[in-house]
């Protein structure tokens, strides 16, 4: 399979035009910030819904934990049945256009079901796992197109839309919950929708470099095994790599990186959900806010990561990704801490603004992570839902315990509660550093003198 590149800068692969890489981030970042928009007004918008029926944080935390559960057993297998797909549409764009739609229709009917305590979570459950179903695909498609060198940069452009969307969310809730709570909910929904008509009309995904080495893959497989067709509009079969065989390397690898890394990524992730779902009720019970201007606290953090997750990722080039991750998880519980001293509206908005910066160090590099440690292109799919296997189990069980030591100790702690997660990440992450060097870790320079060797390592 041959790769070139035009004078114009198009590039081609197996003699056809590919998507340059700037238009594909634009369209996946468009995705994504549909997707999340959601996401993030669910955070901010049910645990209220849930509060008019249940009295425990813990319970409210549990609830809210619950589309992160779904993602530990949903998203690795619907990655890998992507990774596995072939149509003439691509094996991601299928999964898309059938599943965002749908969503955004559960996703408005939320307010509608909240009425009673079953239909409410009901309707929650409903939304979650089928918006949970294609959410590692839209995110597959970013390594499908770029290479490894620049994915963390073409990651950043994407949380930047991602971080747009914790704008979005808490604009909605200051300027339309209050008086126009269902219209609240479909603004959201609406934007889901445009999103996928958009993406499925402009993105040619069988163009990719993903794509078109899973079809030559095939194509070397039925070679060898006589000829088998595996061509267009049929799954993968034999070729396809299972959830349970990847997840059997990765525990059975003697090199814990890969399994240390989802642990950390499980801690920090339970930080920063119960920073997210539990900040409307902490803003209502510990500052005395109103439901929407407890919904808005997070509002100027969102620019706050957004300034700060492309520096983020030039910083991963420059000096390691483990160490910017580090450096911006420390930062993160040092923001929490200087919230609770400060013990106001204000100074919560500060910390905040300080923490998702610090933040953004973990959320841009992470991924790119394990991206990076598949030993295909080919599976992707499957290591973007490992990733989720790891982030949403720590956003179910974060937020419930979190919840549960508010119950304890009160609203006024819950900052430093979370703050004490970021620290547990941050020493799962420099013990790794410690005990195992990977080129992940190493500057620009020290990189290009082992690509080869990492390249043979992963093969």
């Amino acid at each position: 399979m041959g790769v070139g590149m035009t004078t114009a800068g198009t590039e081609h692969v197996g003699g056809e035009k590919r998507p340059r890489t700037g238009r594909v981030t634009l369209l996946v970042a468009l995705a994504v910030f549909a997707q999340e928009s959601t996401w993030n007004f669910y955070d901010n918008q049910v645990p209220p819904l849930l509060r008019e029926h249940l009295a425990s944080a813990a319970l409210v935390g549990l609830f809210m934990g619950m589309d992160n559960l779904l993602g530990i057993f949903v998203q690795p297998w619907l990655g890998s049945r992507s990774d596995n797909t072939r149509t003439r549409w691509g094996r991601r764009i299928p999964y898309l256009v059938v599943g965002m739609p749908v969503a955004a229709v559960l996703f408005l009917l939320i307010p509608h079901a909240a009425a009673t305590l079953p239909t409410l979570i009901l309707t929650m459950f409903s939304y979650a796992l089928v918006a949970n179903a294609f959410k590692p695909i839209a995110e597959a498609l970013l390594p499908d197109f770029i290479e490894p060198d620049r994915r963390s940069r073409a990651n950043a452009a994407v949380k930047i839309a991602s971080g747009l969307t914790v704008i979005v969310a808490a604009s909605i809730s200051l300027l339309v919950v209050d008086e126009h709570p269902y219209l609240a909910f479909a603004i959201p929904s609406g934007l889901m929708v445009m999103a996928v008509v958009v993406l499925a009309s402009r993105l040619r995904e069988t163009r990719s470099t993903g794509y078109q080495t899973a079809l030559a893959d095939d194509s070397a497989f039925a070679a060898r095994e006589g000829g088998q067709n595996l061509g267009q509009g049929r799954h993968a079969g034999p070729v396809g790599t299972r959830v349970r065989d990847t997840l059997v390397d990765i525990v059975g690898d003697p090199d814990r990186s890969r399994l240390s890394m989802m642990l950390a990524i499980f801690v920090f992730a339970g930080a920063w959900f119960s920073s997210r779902s539990l900040m409307t009720p902490f803003g209502q019970e510990a500052l005395g806010l109103s439901r929407g201007d407890a919904g808005g606290l997070t509002l100027p953090s969102g620019l706050a990561f957004l300034l700060a997750v492309y520096p983020a990722a030039l910083l991963a080039e420059r000096y390691g990704r483990f160490v910017v991750i580090m450096a911006g998880m420390g930062v993160f519980a040092g923001a929490l801490v200087l919230g609770t001293v400060l013990d106001s509206s204000t100074g919560v908005v500060v910390a905040l603004c300080i923490g998702a910066a610090g933040a953004a160090g973990f959320m841009v590099n992470a991924v790119v992570v394990l991206w990076n440690l598949a030993p295909s292109v080919r599976v992707v799919g499957t290591y973007s839902g490992l990733y989720t296997v790891g982030w949403m189990s720590g956003g179910f069980l974060g937020p419930a315990l979190v919840g549960g030591l508010v119950d304890l100790l009160g609203w006024r702690w819950m900052l430093l509660d979370i703050a004490a997660l970021a620290v547990i990440s941050i020493a799962i992450v420099a013990r790794v550093r410690r005990h195992h060097r990977h080129p992940d870790e190493q500057s620009a320079d020290e990189r290009s003198a082992s690509d080869r060797v990492a390249e043979e390592r992963t093969t």
